[in-house]
């Protein structure tokens, strides 16, 4: 089958790529740096990805030169890009500051833009810049900070992009994309139906003879595992493992239950709560966090298992979809942003001695929504909004110990505000984010004043983007404004006060009519306030594919009136309003 090949640089939007050329119906496969020209078989078109690399260090991956001499269209996106004219003789070099972000771009006329405005709005995550071009090489794209950011050589049919095309925010990058494949002239005859039925015929040769526990959270990429693994294997040789950790919301596991017997699925529940609480203690680094909660899965599905008598004769399975494995930093060349609870090191171990089967493990959230619905699995369930495997424990900020901003900190970020007649605070505790395909881990700075949606987005943007110690920015709604930290750790009396401002949250979304236009909500509960009170964060995103998102813009006034329901809650200090897209905040905290 004729297909395009996609090189995995380590980007956290690699497969993006190959989903969205299967989206095209070409097939599509992803692979590493070390592709010969002999691995060309059937290739019609060759993506290079981006990457948290630069170029120019030591052990940066680079490709076959041959590769690039083959004849076979190519395009490179960010780091491909730039390392296309590296390696063909152009010059790149660091900007003055890192580009997080929307950007408007002028197009020159090009086959690869055929059917674009002269302006179009693309969405940048880089440091490095292509400066100087190589010989035969023009520039057919550039912003205001980016001279080459689309640049191409028609006689070799090689196209680099400093944006990334395959992320929804770029808005017309699907048909960037369209074109390429038609400069490929790639037969277009992938369909998810095909792909479906292929992933049955898979499981079946893989587990048979075999039960297989599956861990399910309710979710949709647990829900859809499930569903396909009954079909592939049939009902009696597949059981679903609920555990409640303690992490859920209000009531959810008792829902879950509820839902999975509706739908015929056979599913038990265990409760270890306090084993979890246990075992967290007084851990407060995020990270940290992650691999104990991973761990304490494992420790209680095994123990399940044994009890069950399935040990011998079993499998486990698990619900883990692309953007779990790109962000633990589980491909090559793909940086550590977290390390999800399925993928913390014993999990590993157990992959790689096919202890663990991962059905969907290599699609993205949208694909696994769409197989959901050709699996006629009901709508409500499918349109879930997405809740971690962790669950609150990762929106429960804890701090054992006081931190204090340096003024020179603070003064960098009024610099950036004092345009705007608005007043800043940085707060004194720190967030997990992804900026240029890398993990941060920095502080949040706090916006305060009234301003238009449009305004807090690009007040945003430009701290992020100017201040390197900055990775997320909160805009100030109500209650206290001077917000000290204080120690506080993970337990059941700060999860139950999480769990109410969750519920009365998803409530008023709901009687508000937000449930569509909000892809997901965390509510993140900060330890910081006085006499002991906390400080709540709403994050409510818009998204397709998780690797990217936005903020949502609710109406401020609707804003406002559930800030003053939360803050009848006499434990509450204050209320903040997460204006960060993605990059350079990730959806959650931690």
């Amino acid at each position: 089958m004729e297909k395009i090949l996609v090189i995995d640089y380590g980007s956290q939007y690699t497969h993006l790529l190959a989903r969205n050329i299967r989206r095209l119906n070409v097939y599509s496969e992803i692979k590493q740096p070390d592709v010969t020209k002999k691995d060309l078989k059937d290739v019609k078109g060759i993506i290079l990805s981006g990457g948290p690399n630069s170029v120019y260090e030591k052990n940066a991956p680079k490709i076959s030169k041959k590769i690039l001499e083959s004849g076979i269209p190519i395009l490179g996106v960010c780091y491909g890009h730039q390392l296309i004219s590296h390696m063909l003789g152009g010059k790149l070099e660091r900007g003055d500051s890192m580009e997080y972000g929307f950007a408007m771009m002028k197009t020159e006329k090009n086959p690869l833009f055929k059917g674009l405005s002269k302006q179009e709005v693309v969405w940048m995550s880089h440091g490095d810049h292509v400066k100087e071009l190589p010989e035969g090489f023009q520039s057919i794209g550039y912003t205001d900070r980016c001279q080459n950011a689309a640049v191409c050589n028609k006689e070799k049919n090689i196209f680099g992009l400093q944006f990334h095309p395959e992320v929804t925010h770029t808005r017309n990058g699907m048909t960037i994309l369209d074109n390429f494949v038609n400069l490929c002239d790639a037969k277009r005859e992938w369909k998810i139906e095909n792909y479906i039925e292929s992933l049955k015929a898979k499981l079946k040769k893989k587990i048979a003879g075999k039960k297989v526990f599956l861990l399910v959270s309710g979710g949709v990429d647990s829900t859809v595992t499930f569903r396909l693994l009954n079909e592939a294997l049939g009902k009696d040789k597949v059981i679903g493992l609920h555990i409640d950790n303690g992490f859920m919301r209000h009531k959810e596991s008792c829902h879950i239950i509820k839902e999975f017997k509706k739908l015929g699925l056979n599913v038990k529940k265990i409760d270890c709560s306090e084993y979890f609480l246990k075992k967290i203690g007084k851990t407060t680094d995020p990270e940290t966090k992650r691999k104990i909660i991973g761990k304490a899965f494992i420790d209680v599905t095994n123990k399940a298992i044994k009890q069950t008598g399935l040990d011998k004769n079993s499998i486990l399975s698990q619900g883990t979809i692309y953007p779990d494995t790109i962000e633990s930093g589980d491909t090559k060349n793909s940086d550590k942003i977290k390390t999800h609870h399925n993928r913390v090191s014993i999990v590993r171990e157990m992959i790689e001695k096919g202890q663990i089967i991962e059905p969907i493990k290599d699609l993205y959230k949208d694909e696994v929504r769409l197989i959901g619905y050709k699996l006629k699995i009901p709508s409500h369930m499918i349109k879930r909004h997405p809740f971690p495997g962790p669950g609150l424990a990762i929106r429960c900020l804890c701090s054992d110990r006081t931190r204090k901003i340096s003024k020179r900190l603070q003064k960098k970020v009024d610099n950036v505000i004092d345009p705007y007649f608005l007043t800043s605070k940085v707060l004194p505790i720190r967030s997990v984010g992804v900026q240029g395909d890398s993990r941060t881990y920095r502080n949040p700075a706090m916006i305060i004043g009234e301003a238009d949606w449009d305004k807090l987005n690009t007040i945003s943007t430009e701290i992020c983007n100017k201040v390197e110690e900055i990775n997320r920015v909160v805009w100030h709604v109500a209650g206290d404004k001077d917000l000290d930290l204080r120690k506080a750790y993970l337990t059941k009396e700060r999860l139950d006060l999480l769990r109410e401002v969750d519920l009365t949250v998803r409530t008023f979304i709901c009687k508000n009519d937000y449930n569509n236009r909000i892809w997901q909500m965390p509510i993140v509960l900060l330890p910081l306030g006085t006499d002991g009170k906390e400080a709540i964060v709403l994050r409510p995103i818009c998204s397709t594919e998780v690797m990217t998102a936005n903020f949502t813009r609710m109406d401020q006034d609707d804003v406002k009136r559930l800030a003053k329901i939360i803050l009848k809650n006499k434990k509450i200090s204050a209320i903040m309003y997460d204006i960060t897209n993605k990059p350079p905040g990730t959806v959650e905290w931690e």
